[in-house]
């Protein structure tokens, strides 16, 4: 299989009927780092349904005063069980993520996990919205019923401006180091906009994973499901410590000259990137799972969720 440095439209909505074929259960997510350790998911609330003349027996303390006072007859609010669930995907298009020596680009990969998910959310009866990102842009969705739904954050995947303006090229960016908020910006926009109860995804490299990130995430799994899927390439997770390796930070080509300190700092900061999300994932139950440019993205996810 080669390289894929584009998005495919098709390709993601053909991956409805392979989300179709995806066993996945419906109240447990499995994290490969916890062994056999599942998570609940938060169950649905309570939704208003319609106001009528209120019946014997109806709680007297869903009576609906106002539309009582204007009608002069006393009513009552009805409920029904929410049968939609909230599904929010947050998709990172930062520089790093533009980036693979083998398989796809971090970002496509990261694209693909999303629209299986995607389509295996709303065949199960969810909305789907989301976020995407890149160093300077965030891109609001709104959460959208059906496959209509699906499609309009496809097609907000594939025209996203940071698509644009990357020139696709096989470099080894990931020697470049990267200071931005951007990640921040992203999980504080989450919390603003997801419902209690939501299920949220992130899909991202994690770099710059700083204090204020973690405390967003810790926030975030008080109230909703999180899963983290993590995408790296296999020189991020093991870099060498011999070579010359073109980096292109956005502008031109610079050589990196790879040794032995370099390779321990990049070792390292990968390393503290998965620890804190092992930490996250003990201390809040968020769901960590881990993808590689080089991964079927199919059979990576269903070999890390819970089957039927």
């Amino acid at each position: 299989m080669g390289q894929a440095t584009e998005l495919d439209l098709q390709q993601l909505i053909s991956m409805q009927q392979q989300a179709r074929d995806l066993a996945v259960r419906r109240k447990y997510i499995r994290s490969t780092l916890s062994g056999a350790h599942l998570s609940r998911l938060r169950g649905r609330g309570m939704e208003f349904d319609e106001v009528r003349v209120y019946q014997a027996g109806d709680e007297v303390s869903s009576i609906d005063w106002k539309v009582t006072a204007r009608k002069g007859v006393t009513h009552t609010k009805i409920f029904r069980e929410e049968r939609e669930r909230p599904v929010l995907m947050c998709v990172d298009y930062r520089a790093s993520m533009f980036f693979a020596t083998q398989g796809v680009l971090k970002s496509v990969l990261a694209t693909q996990a999303a629209a299986l998910l995607a389509w295996h959310g709303v065949a199960q009866g969810d909305r789907l919205g989301g976020l995407l990102f890149s160093d300077d842009e965030h891109h609001e969705v709104k959460p959208a019923r059906g496959r209509n739904g699906v499609l309009k954050w496809l097609h907000a995947c594939t025209h996203a401006k940071a698509w644009e303006r990357q020139n696709i090229r096989q470099t080894a960016s990931t020697a470049a180091s990267i200071h931005s908020n951007a990640l921040q910006e992203a999980t504080a926009r989450l919390r603003r906009v997801s419902k209690p109860g939501s299920l949220i995804y992130i899909f991202s490299d994690f770099r710059g994973l700083n204090d204020g990130v973690v405390s967003n995430l810790g926030q975030l799994a008080r109230h909703n499901d999180v899963v983290l899927l993590s995408v790296s390439d296999g020189i991020e997770e093991s870099f060498p410590n011999q070579g010359a390796y073109p980096v292109f930070d956005g502008e031109k080509y610079r050589m990196c000259y790879a040794n032995d300190t370099l390779q321990q700092h990049l070792q390292e900061l990968f390393e503290q990137r998965m620890t804190t999300l092992s930490t996250l994932q003990k201390q809040h139950g968020i769901q960590h799972m881990r993808l590689n440019t080089s991964d079927d993205v199919v059979e990576k996810i269903r070999a890390q969720v819970w089957q039927k």
